[in-house]
């Protein structure tokens, strides 16, 4: 008798749930587990988690002291908020959790490195080493150089918004422990572009991308693993069956559960070693070029941390909202 695609798919890839939903993690029980800022709004507007959200908030306020404006507040729960849900995560899953970095200091390295820094120390004091959490950063020439340094100094790192091979390359280049590649953004914009409406799995430019990263990583030993990211549809995530990693959002890890039949190997390091590839070397000057002449990476990447920023604001304005009803109930209270 078959199995499922996602029992076969375990055992050729690392399956990592992208969500802050608890429950769905619980039931897909995924080695790994990565979260953004959209996934802790959603999932901080979930009656469920009601009482993660008002447990941070509150002990914000106290910490912050008592001549903190209301933006202080919320910016520390914000901090906290991510960290809360990557605890509750870890309960649950053998791996790791991806905490991601404030998306507004993208382009800032000194900051990126204060803000890691905080998470990873939040981290501690509450007993979680650093070989269970990554920090996500979005891979800007600055962000890499910050988790450049961060690797160094023995924090992990996890570079998401990646959409061209010119990022993956400066981020194995600095020796990072994971990157992040796009499918179905990078899709998106081929859609848009061409005017296509669709593209066979096998054609879909996001996996040809995340492909063509994979197979230059292992051709040249780098160590830094690829985990396919943002998936659109079951397709992608099949045509990619053995790379590192895949992180999958719980509708798709369903389907690919009720799903029976053979799931052969797409990706493979001996493949890789044979391919003829040419080696490239990345300094500021060739990644400004090559960024450049990649509209869709141009297009995405900015696109992206905007989305991420409009998502943290999204959040911190839920935060300072249920802030004051909280501050109203205690006020009744009394």
């Amino acid at each position: 008798m078959s199995k499922n695609l996602l029992e076969q798919l375990r055992q050729m890839t690392v399956v990592v749930a992208d969500t802050g939903d608890i429950q769905a993690i619980e039931k897909f029980k995924p080695q790994d587990a990565t979260t953004n800022p959209s996934l802790i709004t959603a999932a901080a507007q979930m009656p469920e988690y009601q009482g993660i959200v008002d447990q941070t908030l509150l002990q914000a306020k106290k910490d912050a002291g008592a001549g903190a404006t209301q933006a202080q507040i919320v910016s520390l729960a914000f901090d906290r908020l991510a960290v809360a849900f990557g605890l509750k995560i870890l309960q649950i899953i053998p791996g790791r959790v991806s905490t991601e970095v404030d998306a507004r200091l993208s382009y800032d390295t000194e900051a990126t490195l204060t803000k890691a820094r905080d998470l990873i120390a939040q981290y501690k004091a509450a007993g979680i080493g650093r070989d269970r959490v990554l920090i996500k950063i979005a891979t800007t020439w600055e962000g890499i150089r910050a988790a450049e340094i961060l690797e160094k100094e023995g924090i992990h790192c996890n570079l998401t918004l990646l959409f061209g091979l010119h990022q993956a390359i400066a981020c194995a280049e600095a020796g990072i422990t994971l990157i992040s590649p796009f499918v179905g953004r990078i899709l998106d914009w081929y859609k848009k572009d061409t005017g296509r409406d669709s593209y066979l799995a096998a054609e879909d430019p996001g996996v040809l991308s995340v492909t063509k990263i994979y197979n230059y990583y292992k051709k040249f030993g780098y160590k830094t693993e690829v985990m396919g990211a943002s998936f659109r549809n079951f397709g992608e995530i099949t045509e990619l069956a053995g790379s590192d990693l895949l992180t999958i959002s719980p509708s798709l890890l369903a389907e690919l559960q009720a799903t029976v039949g053979e799931l052969p190997r797409k990706l493979d390091p001996a493949k890789a070693a044979n391919l003829e590839i040419e080696k490239i070397s990345i300094d500021k000057a060739t990644y400004d070029k090559m960024h450049a002449a990649d509209r869709m990476a141009t297009d995405k990447l900015d696109e992206g941390i905007k989305g991420f920023t409009k998502a943290l604001e999204d959040l911190e304005k839920l935060l300072a909202d249920r802030l004051v009803r909280l501050e109203t109930e205690v006020v009744a209270a009394h």
